[in-house]
């Protein structure tokens, strides 16, 4: 298990807008009755940067957003299970660059969707409950990872549809895990965490080969020799409560938590630095640089977002006392962190659970319990 080093107290951001930069809302949509639990743009494709996709319900919608605020329907796929629920979804691509959405939820199953085609591309089926997370490996866009209420993390191939690694086992998390995400530029290297408490580091260098077999198998998906892998490279327990989200910030990681050992606050994520011993796999310490506070959210599973070059975040919160949604951005690439705005409007009285930014930053997506879609685009200032 990790250890906290003892050496300077991480930076705490101030609650008090730079006003940086500032948005205004300039679209709202009402897509149904149901809640809207992820909504995220393409970086897969720089042809479709202004592409978004949501998904709530049994349904999956991809939208495209235009100038002076308008959003553009493009297409939408509802799921043969009426009683569907999905609660995540990503871009990848298949090695022709066809763009796909790989869709999970409530049901275990995981579908991926040909948006070129707008028919189903394959659905996935090994995970023994639902789907929480999954998230795309930015250096080969046929890989995803899906994190499950199961206990487990698992690595599939988008293009022959195989289920190439299972991260469970003997080290594996000991709860639902409820956010995955890999590492923008060590291609072995990904990160888990969920209501276990605890963030995960695993390495994939040691079962490369199947990633790679993966890619040339003839044979059925379901007889290749899918491998587990049990034990993460890190443990890190530095929380000590559910972490819900977590997202590589180079070498660094952003996680987002309800309380943490250093100090009991609302809400907040902090970043971290681990630190492996390569002689002692799963052991290592933990250096928290920054935190980020989130104040007043009283409510668990909601995603941040961040733009392509991961200058600046995003994340959403509900405080149930006032009925108020708020998004809160904050500047990444300072020290100590920068609130650069605090955005609310009157009319969002439900909570936010997942935020996406534009390739740039300049437009920010939040899609709500109520089954809205709000759009926040940057306005001139003085």
């Amino acid at each position: 298990m990790t250890k906290i080093t003892l050496g300077c107290e991480p930076a705490v951001g101030s609650l008090a807008p730079s006003k940086k930069r500032d948005y205004r809302v300039t679209n709202r949509l009402q897509e149904g009755k149901r809640p809207i639990y992820a909504v995220v743009f393409n970086f897969i494709d720089s042809r479709y940067y202004n592409v978004f996709a949501t998904v709530g319900g049994n349904r999956v919608t991809v939208y495209q957003c235009l100038e002076g605020g308008v959003i553009a329907v493009l297409q939408s796929y509802i799921d043969e299970d009426k009683d569907e629920s999905f609660y995540t979804v990503s871009w990848a691509c298949d090695a022709d660059g066809t763009p796909l959405l790989v869709a999970g939820g409530i049901n275990g199953i995981i579908r991926v969707i040909d948006a070129g085609n707008e028919k189903i591309h394959k659905s996935f089926v090994g995970h023994g409950d639902s789907v929480n997370e999954i998230r795309t490996q930015a250096l080969r866009p046929s890989l995803v990872l899906s994190a499950s209420k199961d206990e487990s993390v698992r690595l599939w191939n988008v293009q022959t549809g195989i289920c190439i690694l299972i991260f469970a086992g003997a080290g594996g998390h000991r709860n639902e895990v409820l956010s995955v995400d890999f590492h923008p530029s060590d291609i072995y290297r990904i990160a888990s965490c969920g209501m276990d408490n605890t963030v995960k580091i695993w390495s994939m260098k040691e079962f490369w080969t199947y990633v790679e077999r993966s890619f040339t198998w003839e044979e059925l998906p379901s007889q290749f020799p899918t491998k587990y892998v049990q034990f993460p490279v890190l443990i890190a327990s530095i929380h000590t409560n559910y972490v819900d989200c977590i997202r590589w910030l180079g070498d660094f990681i952003l996680s987002k938590v309800n309380d943490c050992l250093i100090q009991s606050v609302d809400n907040e994520f902090i970043l971290w630095e681990p630190k492996m011993k390569e002689q002692s796999p799963g052991e290592g310490t933990v250096d928290i640089l920054q935190k980020y506070p989130v104040p007043e959210c009283d409510i668990w599973f909601i995603k941040l977002s961040c733009d392509f070059h991961y200058n600046t975040a995003a994340i959403g919160l509900y405080n149930s006392g006032n009925r108020e949604g708020k998004i809160f951005v904050w500047e990444l690439q300072t020290s100590p962190p920068s609130l650069i705005a605090r955005l609310s409007h009157v009319q969002s009285k439900s909570p936010i659970r997942q935020t996406a930014m534009s390739f740039d930053g300049s437009t920010i997506l939040s899609c709500c319990e109520d089954g809205t879609i709000w759009r926040w685009d940057t306005v001139a200032t003085s």
